[in-house]
């Protein structure tokens, strides 16, 4: 009996160290910069807006918004591309909006 008991303890012992190893291991590493492949480029033309109208981010061309037979107002909207507001660029290897210094609509 005392023996059974020995052997459960050090069953259930090894099974906690065998998950505590499973979990460690599959954690993700938080220092590793997330890329995602929508915004990555090279140079600026690798990037265009992420929308037909009032666009307010920048994507690769391959991931570019289908903007046939697209009306939009010729509101210049805060925050947006409208207007030379900002630019599509390629910063660091991602497609970003650039705006700029002199933009009053932010």
């Amino acid at each position: 009996m005392m023996q059974n008991m020995f052997r459960s303890r050090i069953l259930a012992f090894v099974s906690v160290l065998v998950l505590l190893l499973i979990v460690s291991c599959s954690s993700p590493v938080i220092d590793e910069p997330v890329v995602n492949e929508s915004l990555s480029c090279v140079v600026d033309k690798d990037c265009v807006a992420d929308s037909c109208c009032h666009a307010k981010g920048a994507v690769g061309k391959a991931y570019a918004p289908d903007c046939s037979g697209m009306m939009c107002t010729m509101n210049c909207e805060p925050g947006t591309l409208d207007c030379g507001a900002g630019r599509v660029a390629c910063v660091e290897g991602s497609c970003k909006v650039v705006f700029s210094e002199s933009n009053t609509l932010q």
